[in-house]
């Protein structure tokens, strides 16, 4: 007879968040990368989050680590977003005082 119950899918969920959250804090690093390792930093807090939940007490290990893999690589890929638009702002700014400038 097979057993109908649901699975416990926390194994899978923990796995999945870990490597989201090392992906996203390789990725944070690479300065295109960075804007898609945002997003996966943060589907893998939501899947590290989900494999804590339904983790069997004493088993959350795995969850927890690619938890804060996840948070540390969506900050760092945060920082490197806000690094690149900054960037581009001053690249702008640069470009449009060297246009004013030029004219005169």
């Amino acid at each position: 007879m097979e057993n109908n119950a649901p699975k416990n899918n926390s194994k899978a969920f923990s796995i999945t968040a870990l490597v989201t959250g090392i992906l996203s804090i390789v990725g944070a690093f690479i300065p295109v990368v960075c804007y898609f390792t945002l997003v996966l930093g943060i589907v893998g807090i939501v899947f590290g989050v989900k494999g804590r939940k339904t983790a069997a007490t004493g088993q959350t290990g795995m969850a927890t680590a690619g938890l804060v893999c996840a948070i540390i690589g969506t900050a760092f890929s945060a920082i490197g977003v806000i690094c690149v638009l900054i960037c581009a702002s001053a690249v702008n700014s640069a470009v449009n005082s060297a246009a004013v400038t030029s004219l005169y």
